[in-house]
């Protein structure tokens, strides 16, 4: 058996009249008159390429009889394909059965509701649906790295174990090795002097705090990876394990930080239709009919930008009933960011200028005492997707923040020694990469664009 030729490659650039060794898994198989076809996907494209399977075969008889979902690896000669629809197709002078599957195999409907495929998580990357997704979600990480490196971004694995909780919701997973049944306790709290680390640790909310420390040695650096949030919440938006991409510039203030979120979108969004044209037209046909116009006009559009007393001032004129109430110094919900980006601007809209009391502590005061220097970017169909601020660089307005908040600084004295020694203007912002996936594919639910996703009460697989 020769060497192993992928179906785009096959697809994309060989010619008839050549021999091939495809594998795969078969997703139809149709037996006729003294002849079997089967559609053959490798997950290297949406399309499978048919193999003809003929009663040549020594082991014609077990090739009639396979299953779909059954691992193949055939090899054959291609030739131009008479049915319509496809280039080639592989007639069969071989056909090993590497791996079978039977009429118990969960996936031999064509379609499945998403709800359904969510119950078989390890089988669905095998759907066109979801093969798309996911080879969406592997090119979009491949983007990240590629956009940050061609800007001389420093790329830092910040810790997922730590001892803080960067956004201060007191949303953390645990993270112990004492024994839950009976744990050491003083007053009647649990003693984590104890624990493995010595004291209370739990899984990351926000790389955010550490990549501050590396922005103020290296200028511009940035994190991509897991974050957790012990949230429960049962929301399309919500997950309990996300990604998310932060990254961190010195010396650079709000309009910075804005500006480079703009070039960075916009960089993902073109790059996605650049790099992942068939998947998106899968995306565009059967998800979300306006998806490509979409990501097109958001990708060649300047952004606008609107101070957050100015949208309020827009949402109570606004002529529609809204769920939440609409007051000043309350925090924008999806239906309100809608509003604004669908409505209002018709497009990309930065929110800048956030009422200080419903921001977190780190966030830059503005000299007007009632705002800080935050923004978010607006996208049309989700809202906000892109969340981020100038950070507060002086020791003793940030020292009377965490005061104001009840945020012992004892906690975060490494925090705080950045900014006794050489401290700067410096910003950053955060994009859920899950909440990315979303909207360029027209996915609704974030359980659809992670592989095996975490929410409360399941974390099968």
């Amino acid at each position: 058996m020769g060497k192993r030729v992928r179906v785009r490659e096959i697809l994309s650039a060989s010619d008839a009249g050549v021999e091939a060794v495809v594998k795969g898994w078969a997703r139809t198989v149709r037996v006729g008159k003294d002849v079997t076809f089967i559609a053959l996907n490798d997950g290297s494209c949406m399309a499978s390429l048919q193999v003809v399977a003929g009663p040549k075969l020594s082991n014609y008889a077990e090739v009639a009889r396979l299953g779909t979902g059954s691992a193949l690896a055939v090899t054959g000669l291609l030739v131009e394909s008479p049915a319509a629809g496809q280039r080639f197709e592989l007639q069969a002078r071989s056909v090993q059965i590497v791996g079978p599957a039977d009429e118990s195999y969960p996936m031999q409907k064509k379609r499945h509701s998403f709800e359904y495929l969510r119950t078989v998580a390890h089988l669905r990357p095998r759907t066109n649906t979801f093969g798309a997704v996911f080879r969406v979600r592997s090119v979009l990480a491949q983007a990240v790295h590629r956009f940050f490196a061609e800007k001389g971004f420093l790329y830092v694995h910040t810790p997922i174990i730590t001892g803080n909780d960067c956004e201060g919701a007191g949303e953390l997973f645990r993270v112990t090795t004492l024994d839950m049944a009976r744990p050491p306790l003083v007053d009647c709290s649990v003693d984590y002097a104890a624990d493995f680390f010595g004291q209370a640790t739990g899984l990351t909310v926000s790389g955010q705090l550490e990549g501050e420390l590396f922005a103020l040695a290296f200028g511009d650096i940035y994190t991509f990876g897991p974050t957790f949030r012990a949230e429960n919440s049962n929301t399309a938006r919500h997950a309990a394990e996300f990604w998310m991409i932060e990254p961190e510039m010195a010396f650079a203030d709000l309009m910075a930080d804005a500006a480079l979120a703009e070039e960075f979108f916009r960089y993902l969004c073109r790059f996605v239709l650049d790099h992942c044209r068939e998947d998106i037209a899968f995306f565009n046909e059967q998800i979300d009919r306006g998806l490509v116009s979409r990501i097109e006009a958001v990708a060649s559009s300047p952004f606008a930008m609107m101070e957050y007393t100015e949208a309020i001032t827009h949402l109570k004129k606004a002529k529609v009933s809204f769920e939440f109430p609409v007051e000043w110094g309350l925090d924008l919900q999806s239906e309100h960011e809608r509003y604004l980006t669908e409505q209002v601007v018709g497009g990309p809209v930065f929110i800048i200028n956030y009422p200080r009391d419903i921001k977190a502590f780190y966030m830059r005061q503005n000299d007007d005492g009632r705002t800080v220097a935050a923004m978010d970017l607006l996208v049309p169909k989700v809202g906000e997707i892109i969340g981020g601020s100038q950070r507060e660089e002086r020791l003793d307005l940030l020292e009377g923040r965490m005061a104001e908040m009840g945020i012992d600084p004892a906690g975060l004295w490494w925090y705080t020694d950045s900014r006794r020694w050489g401290s700067c203007p410096h910003s950053g912002f955060g994009l859920g990469f899950e909440r990315l996936i979303m909207y360029l594919t027209g996915m609704e639910n974030i359980r659809d664009v992670i592989p095996f996703p975490r929410t409360p009460r399941h974390a099968e697989f």
